[in-house]
């Protein structure tokens, strides 16, 4: 007698976590799309001129605010080195703020005025080197660098970058449309094309690579995106206008952002503002947040599960590999994922 060993297969997987537990740090009439985490302090920049940290281990806070003139100035991107922490504020005109790690000590570092001037993302690959990235002002996507520890900063002329196509831009989503990965640097557009710029070299040579991600609208495109190495990445965004359209709204890459492949298609999350993935997860889990709540994978990004229905949280960062800070409307929460 011979006996076959049947084998059943699921296209759902295990799933390594299956609940959080949210603890609220901070609430406060303020919008939060940049956040990053400095040792046991979690740093925000937000709108009306708000800034400051949160101690995670005590939850006494620093709060900080920025005038100048009479502009109301709202903060989306902020990055740190050893010694400060770095916030820079979208819309006309950009300013690029330098903060002491105690929050009291601001000096404007780099000031940008014109029209069309409306920065997006920024990111240190060391103490020295820096990265800024906005839309056009002219027919390139604008690009920021220091090389002093963000004392000074230069804008790139367009010759040393890909041009874009007439309405391509970026969103100012959730400082994840620009990511670094050693000397390794990705920068994702959207409205009327969906693309990813690549630099192997911190941003002296530039590569563009298309997506499948929907494009062709000003409020379509990549809206976020993430690299858990030099290999692995996924963007995210969708039509901001069509919260629920949960297909060309994901794609993935595993030769470094060179060619881009859609994912979960009719799963999962519609709109998406912040994209991460689970430190130490071997590139299989990830996590997202926007319009569909927090949701997460656990088979890099194939299929999805709903962890949390709060649709007003914007960006999340790992505290560590169980662990994640998210921020929104008049809040930064902990995020603790279960696997019970």
């Amino acid at each position: 007698m011979s006996c076959k060993k049947e084998v059943i297969s699921t296209s759902q997987p295990a799933i390594i976590f299956n609940s959080v537990d949210v603890d609220t740090i901070l609430s406060d009439s303020i919008s939060i799309r940049a956040i990053l985490i400095d040792n046991d302090k979690v740093w925000y920049a937000g709108n009306y001129g708000k800034y400051g940290f949160v101690d995670l281990n005590s939850k006494k806070a620093f709060n900080g605010y920025i005038a100048k003139d009479t502009l109301i100035l709202e903060f989306r991107s902020i990055a740190k080195t050893s010694k400060s922490i770095f916030i820079l504020s979208i819309s006309n005109p950009g300013l690029l703020y330098r903060i002491t790690k105690d929050g009291k000590q601001v000096d404007l570092v780099y000031e940008e005025q014109g029209e069309k001037v409306f920065y997006d993302s920024m990111q240190f690959w060391n103490d020295d080197e820096g990265i800024a990235m906005g839309d056009p002002t002219d027919d390139c996507l604008s690009v920021l660098i220091t090389k002093d520890g963000g004392a000074s900063w230069k804008k790139l002329n367009c010759n040393q970058l890909p041009k874009v196509a007439d309405g391509e831009a970026a969103f100012a989503a959730s400082n994840s449309n620009l990511v670094i990965k050693d000397n390794n640097t990705w920068m994702v557009s959207g409205g009327k094309k969906a693309r990813v710029f690549y630099s192997a070299d911190k941003g002296n040579s530039w590569y563009v690579y298309p997506t499948p991600i929907l494009q062709g609208k000003s409020m379509t495109g990549i809206f976020t995106a993430d690299f858990y190495d030099a290999n692995n990445g996924f963007v995210a965004g969708g039509d901001y206008e069509k919260p629920n359209q949960n297909f060309t709204n994901k794609s993935v890459s595993q030769d470094g952002g060179n060619t881009w492949q859609l994912i979960a298609e009719k799963k999962g999350f519609g709109y998406a503002s912040c994209v991460q993935y689970v430190p130490k997860s071997n590139a299989k889990q990830l996590v997202c947040v926007g319009a569909s709540g927090l949701q997460y994978s656990s088979d890099s990004g194939n299929n999805w599960k709903s962890l949390l229905s709060d649709a007003t949280l914007y960006t999340i960062r790992f505290q560590n590999d169980s662990t994640a800070i998210a921020a929104g409307k008049n809040k930064i929460v902990r995020v603790k994922f279960r696997k019970q």
